[in-house]
């Protein structure tokens, strides 16, 4: 049988997703997990892996088995078996042509910002922050030149072990609610760090470094050297994989994210010209 599991995580705590010889990572808990509940040696795929400290609403991973079980021990037989910061949300079986990772059509990541003269700490680990003002303006006239299928090279790891850096993105959207601001990436693929790298850039233009021009400068250069630094992994969440309805995968449903950032909204929604910022 081939089932496949929707999880959600907080990777606060772990080493990223995939597996280490240390036992630290995510991948390491569930097959652990899964290998009780079978009482043999499972081997997980997943649809997309995540780096240390990045969250996931909604990942999708799928392993084969002959042990017959009935879905209650793949959703709460399992969760009993993991840490707190791991779920699995729903199971189903799919035929053995579906791939968690390569039957994807596109996958969506979050990340929320705290652009707020004080770091938080009831949300840490969960937002990432950044102490001065962002023109939020500036940062969504830059994500244009990112939008649609191009060489992402400097926007890549240099340990990426991806064999082409092309990738299409399409949905770069950027919207502030008080100060929180939330950045969402939508594309065919991404390469490692591919999202943080662009985070980081686009930071660099909210705050006045550079203009908005530059990021297609960036991405016209295929040079890593010339953009900003990797920004921090806190705030980052896998939020959406989407596929071909004939696989029966369930919809993702987004009621984490909402809550969280309905939270931080109201903790965070005040005038911040009340408070000195200092550059």
């Amino acid at each position: 049988m081939r089932i496949v599991l929707g999880l959600e995580y907080d990777g606060s705590s772990f080493c990223g997703w995939q597996s280490q010889s240390s036992g630290c990572a995510i991948q390491d808990a569930l097959e652990g997990a899964l290998s009780k509940i079978t009482n043999s040696n499972i081997r997980v795929f997943t649809a997309g892996r995540t780096d240390a400290g990045v969250h996931a609403l909604y990942q999708v991973i799928h392993f084969d088995t002959e042990i017959q079980r009935p879905h209650s021990a793949w959703v709460r037989g399992v969760n009993a078996l993991l840490p707190n910061s791991i779920a699995v949300l729903w199971a189903i079986r799919s035929s053995e042509s579906f791939h968690a990772r390569y039957s994807a059509k596109d996958r969506c990541y979050l990340y929320l910002l705290l652009n707020h003269p004080v770091r938080a700490a009831l949300y840490h680990g969960k937002v990432g922050w950044f102490h001065l003002p962002l023109n939020i303006k500036r940062m969504q006239y830059a994500a244009r030149f990112l939008l649609g299928e191009h060489d992402f090279s400097a926007f890549r790891a240099s340990e990426c072990q991806a064999k082409s850096p092309v990738r299409k993105i399409t949905t770069l959207e950027i919207t502030q609610k008080g100060e929180i601001i939330t950045f969402e990436i939508r594309a065919n693929g991404f390469l490692q760090h591919m999202v943080r790298n662009i985070i980081g850039s686009l930071v660099y233009v909210g705050k006045g470094s550079h203009p908005p021009q530059w990021i297609e400068e960036i991405l016209k250069g295929r040079d890593r050297s010339i953009a900003a630094p990797t920004f921090s992994a806190e705030g980052l969440y896998l939020s959406g994989i989407s596929y071909d309805p004939k696989w029966k995968v369930p919809d993702f449903i987004d009621p984490s994210c909402t809550t969280i950032l309905s939270r931080m909204s109201r903790v965070y929604n005040f005038d911040s010209n009340k408070i000195d910022r200092h550059e």
